[in-house]
């Protein structure tokens, strides 16, 4: 056996979660320990991943607390003024835009590997957080007595409460035994950037076509970040095209509304599985983040959902700490776990609707979207529901 570390909390996972758990707990008093398999460089400078995030105003506010935002170049925050749905070439739109303040952004676009980096970044100044670089862990227990890590180099870390942050696929969540009812929904995601002359007015759009779907998510001026999600036979054809022909595909299939599109970024793609757990917490045990909830990409709020996880289990510990209670107790994380359900299973299981509904193309289905659209276009308390969890600071 190699070396025995004690800490309060073992966080496995230097991701998007992980990393917004250690930064909302900065002030906490409380030692963490970070434990990640990649190497300190390649988390503090991720390459480009192709995916950008719609970040909420809630989540500029959490991000804010954490004096992470502040980090972000003018450059690399894109505001997002209007979003707007539409059923295969009809012109007809479901629109989102701002009632209370229209010179106001619905919410801002941010890549990946830039959220990831400001994260990194801000967490490297925190004096309480130790950090494990290149370690895998080969062994995850944990009971109302705490949790126990065990590492691929032999050291053991003890805590009072091990918090899992590894993904939707999270390999230390089949250790703790807590299965994930995981919906593959057969299909791949293609992002890449590209510039085009038209203007895309800082709109995003999300264009269901019968057979594939493509998003237009706005990014610098005559820049947007393209999404396409076809069935899995067809992404290698995308894929591996020459870059004429791929523009030429993507800038057809969006008829053309933006002009001549021109390949500006390599292209990715990401086989599109979604992952709910059985359950997010056992005692000294807890999961955040895609480990508790792994979302369609569908509306680009995966990190938004994420985000509120870590706050969310950061202020119970918070609480917990306050009032002398073990922050590893059940009842503790309970808390969190209720308010977390609370906020992710309707999100998600009315995803995953919507994302049914737009990829089914039997006859029936596509009256039920046309339909869906008009409805919701001319229904103001949905619409404003919608726009006010985009919009909401606290």
């Amino acid at each position: 056996m190699g070396a025995v570390k004690q800490v309060d909390i073992a966080v496995i996972g230097a991701g998007p979660a992980g990393l917004s758990l250690a930064c909302a707990l900065a002030s906490s008093g409380l030692q963490l320990c970070l434990i990640d398999p990649q190497s300190k460089a390649e988390l503090s400078d991720p390459p480009m991943d192709g995916r950008d995030i719609a970040m909420t105003h809630l989540s500029k506010t959490i991000l804010m607390e954490m004096g992470v935002w502040q980090r972000f170049e003018s450059d690399v925050v894109h505001p997002l003024c209007e979003a707007t749905v539409q059923d295969g070439s009809s012109p007809y739109a479901l629109h989102f835009e701002r009632s209370d303040d229209p010179d106001a952004p619905l919410g801002y676009l941010v890549a990946n590997h830039q959220i990831r980096k400001a994260l990194f970044s801000q967490a490297q100044t925190l004096k309480n957080v130790d950090w494990l670089y290149e370690q895998s862990v080969i062994s995850t227990s944990a009971s109302g007595s705490g949790g126990r890590v065990v590492l691929d180099n032999g050291d053991v870390i003890e805590a009072s409460l091990v918090v899992s942050a590894d993904s939707r696929f999270s390999t230390t969540r089949r250790m703790m035994g807590i299965g994930a009812k995981m919906k593959d929904f057969g299909r791949v995601m293609i992002v890449c950037n590209m510039t085009h002359p038209g203007s895309h007015r800082n709109t995003a759009q999300e264009c269901f076509y019968y057979g594939r779907t493509c998003a237009i998510l706005p990014l610098g001026e005559n820049t947007s970040s393209i999404v396409i999600t076809v069935p899995a036979a067809k992404a290698e054809e995308l894929t591996s095209s020459s870059p004429e022909d791929f523009e030429s595909c993507v800038s057809d299939m969006l008829e053309h509304r933006l002009g001549k599109l021109t390949l500006v970024s390599e292209r990715f793609s990401y086989p599109l599985v979604g992952a709910y757990a059985d359950k997010f917490v056992s005692p000294g045990y807890a999961l955040i983040g895609d480990a508790a909830v792994g979302m369609h990409p569908v509306t680009a709020h995966g990190y938004n959902l994420g985000l509120r996880s870590a706050d969310t289990l950061a202020k119970q510990i918070l609480k917990a700490k306050q009032q002398g209670k073990d922050i590893g107790s059940l009842s503790v994380l309970q808390g969190y776990e209720w308010r977390h359900q609370l906020l992710a299973k309707p999100l998600y299981e009315s995803t995953n609707m919507i994302v049914r509904l737009y990829t089914d193309d039997r006859p029936l289905a596509k009256l039920a979207r046309k339909a869906a659209i008009r409805v919701g276009n001319n229904i103001a308390p949905f619409k404003k529901l919608v726009t006010h969890r985009l919009t909401q600071i606290r």
